[in-house]
């Protein structure tokens, strides 16, 4: 359990660090967003 709480604390600050500002990290969680749902339609039948 230790292990997995100090790897998602590394996780969680390097996408922090990866993104520059407030607006960056929105533009992020949006773009992932829209991929989940481009995923999500493609898989429909």
């Amino acid at each position: 359990m230790r292990h997995l709480v100090i790897l998602a604390v590394l996780a969680a600050s390097l996408a922090v660090t990866a993104c520059n500002t407030i607006a960056g990290a929105g533009r992020d969680v949006s773009s992932v967003g829209h991929a989940v749902t481009n995923t999500a339609n493609d898989a429909k039948p």
